[in-house]
C-alpha cells in the first residue's frame, strides 16, 4: 500500500473516467475539472464505468505516482447523489472504500471538539 508522511486530502472524482488515460490525462482532469493543483499533497481517486477498477494519482517529491486496484468479482461502492465534481474524504475512508465498505451508508462517528469539561 501507499505510505505517506502526512495525511493528504483525498479527492474522489465522481464521474467515471476512461481508464486508457494515464498520468497526463488524469492530471489534466484534476487541473481542469476539479480546479485543483495536481502537485499539492493530495490523492486523486478515479473509477472506471464498471466500478471494478480504481486509479489513484498523486505527486511524490519529484514525480507523479499512479496506483491501480482491479477487483476480480465485486464492484466498488461509489457516491451517486453528492453535488459537485469531487468529494473530499480522509485516507482512512479511502482505505475502507478500497476494502469494500459503503462509507456513504455507514459513515464513521462524528468528531466532537469541546472547549471545556
Amino acid at each position: 500500500m501507499m505510505n505517506f508522511d502526512s495525511s493528504p486530502k483525498v479527492f474522489l472524482h465522481k464521474a467515471p473516467v476512461d481508464f486508457r488515460k494515464q498520468i497526463n490525462g488524469l492530471s489534466l482532469i484534476v487541473q481542469d475539472s476539479l480546479n485543483v493543483d495536481p502537485f499539492m499533497d493530495s490523492l486523486f481517486v478515479f473509477i472506471n464505468r464498471e466500478r471494478s477498477r480504481i486509479k489513484i494519482l498523486y505527486w511524490q517529491r519529484n514525480g507523479f505516482c499512479l496506483w491501480q486496484k482491479r477487483l476480480e468479482k465485486d464492484k466498488f461502492i461509489w457516491p451517486k447523489k453528492e453535488n459537485g465534481e469531487a468529494i473530499i474524504i480522509t485516507t482512512q475512508e479511502l482505505q475502507w472504500l478500497l476494502d469494500g465498505f459503503d462509507i456513504w451508508q455507514h459513515p464513521p462517528h462524528q468528531i466532537l471538539k469541546f472547549a471545556s469539561v
